[in-house]
């Protein structure tokens, strides 16, 4: 029987919105797919939330209920959805464009894609070079901008009629940057907003503004954004989740499978190399230094945190691992990721790993996507605040408190999600001890 008494959780009632700024391949690629799986045209393959079952009690209870089933989450029929991109296309011709989704079943959800017409953006050039367009704000300080971006949100919730939202960054990479005096209050950052100062990101103007508008944010890039303290104090504040970043999609999804089976067989690795060609707008943002150095950060962070060097110097201090991204327009979304990894076994005897992953970067992101959006509404309805570390297993460079380590291992972060699952519901936390079947 459960050991405590279920947290209290909001019911799901009403319309969920969902509000993206980037209406590009993984945006599109998730809301037509939602489109599509609520008119029976597909199955939500990728998502726990849709497909996951999740165990309760002992392995002989037989109790393993679908997730959907087992906690409170918004029906996939009440999700509605809005958005910003610098492009004026509407989210079937950015589709088209993207050309990740075949034509014949982006017809089947023409209507609702159709309807979907992107806000101005916030943009910076000096934060996302390589890329421009004409659907901007051009006028006005960032906190001018700031406003704007509230008002389209209060707008948005109020025409459609929502009970609630949720904001999820799927834009582009911005270049990468470290907090500064701006970032340390509430205060610094407003003055800082009024003044157009420079080290303010488009992320975190949007960030400010689902909080100020108390709205949960996803950032599913490798942007500063919330990794902030003004913004950590802002969610904390307002009472609202925040969780990120950098959705876990291709290689690095690879790396968080390997890494934690070689360590746990105590195998020592050499060098792991990782290149990648793309050529979708994410690979071209990605030409710019500034912008694969955010990347380069949660790609290369993975590899330190699961192996751990400090504790086991004699199989991984030595490792040399390294990063490519290279921008291909023939690939489109079809993204290939090859991995070369040098490991070495008993006596020091060497072997070697080879992977080649052709993958599809937005179909993999989509169903994340679809998981996040639900669970921060949970979240959000459970009253839970600040970083959602059960998150973990859906990015790429996990948010932690201050001064704490990210855990990358995806089974780790697995149970700790699925036991976040079971405390909200009051029952026992599964530790695998299997101890009390021999009692």
């Amino acid at each position: 029987m459960p050991s405590q008494s279920p947290i209290k959780i909001a019911p799901a009632e009403g319309k969920l919105g969902v509000l993206i700024p980037g209406i590009g391949a993984v945006s599109t690629t998730f809301i037509a797919g939602v489109e599509a799986i609520k008119r029976g045209l597909a199955l939500p393959i990728g998502s726990l939330t849709q497909l996951a079952t999740i165990r309760l009690g002992k392995r002989t209870d037989g109790r393993s209920p679908y997730i959907k089933d087992f906690v409170p989450l918004a029906k996939l029929e009440d999700l509605v959805f809005g958005g910003w991109d610098i492009y004026d296309d509407t989210a079937y011709e950015a589709a088209v464009n993207a050309k990740v989704l075949e034509p014949s079943l982006l017809e089947q959800v023409k209507e609702p894609l159709q309807a979907i017409k992107p806000m101005k953006a916030v943009f910076d050039h000096e934060y996302i070079r390589n890329i421009d367009g004409p659907n901007k704000h051009t006028t006005g300080t960032k906190m001018d901008k700031a406003q704007a971006l509230i008002a389209d949100i209060a707008k948005f919730k109020a025409d459609n009629g929502c009970a609630r939202l949720v904001m999820i960054w799927c834009g582009s990479t911005e270049v990468f940057h470290r907090p500064s005096a701006v970032h340390e209050s509430l205060e610094a950052f407003e003055a800082g907003l009024r003044n157009d100062n420079p080290e303010i990101a488009p992320s975190q103007i949007y960030a400010y503004a689902a909080l100020k508008s108390g709205v949960p944010y996803i950032n599913g890039a490798p942007n500063l954004t919330t990794d902030t303290q003004v913004l950590r104090d802002l969610a904390r504040d307002k009472n609202l989740p925040i969780c990120g970043k950098d959705f876990k999609t291709g290689q690095t999804f690879m790396k968080t499978l390997i890494a934690p089976g070689l360590k746990a067989r105590m195998l020592g690795i050499h060098g792991w190399f990782s290149t990648n060609i793309l050529g979708n707008r994410d690979g071209e943002v990605l030409e710019d230094p500034g912008s694969f150095k955010s990347k380069e950060e949660t790609k290369l962070s993975v590899l330190e945190h699961i192996l751990q060097p400090e504790l086991y110097p004699d199989l991984y201090s030595k490792l040399y691992h390294a990063v490519r991204i290279n921008y291909y327009p023939p690939r489109g979304d079809d993204k290939e990721g090859w991995d070369n990894i040098d490991i070495f076994g008993w006596l020091g005897y060497k072997m070697q790993i080879k992977i080649d992953f052709l993958c599809r970067d937005s179909i993999l992101a989509a169903p994340l996507a679809l998981d996040l959006v639900l669970f921060m509404d949970l979240a959000q309805r459970a009253g839970m605040k600040g970083i959602q570390e059960w998150l973990s297993f859906y990015f790429k460079g996990p948010m932690t408190a201050p001064g704490l380590y990210p855990e990358h291992d995806i089974f780790i972060q697995l149970m700790k999600l699925k036991n976040t699952l079971r405390w909200m519901q009051g029952e026992d936390l599964i530790t695998h001890l299997g101890l009390e079947y021999y009692d």
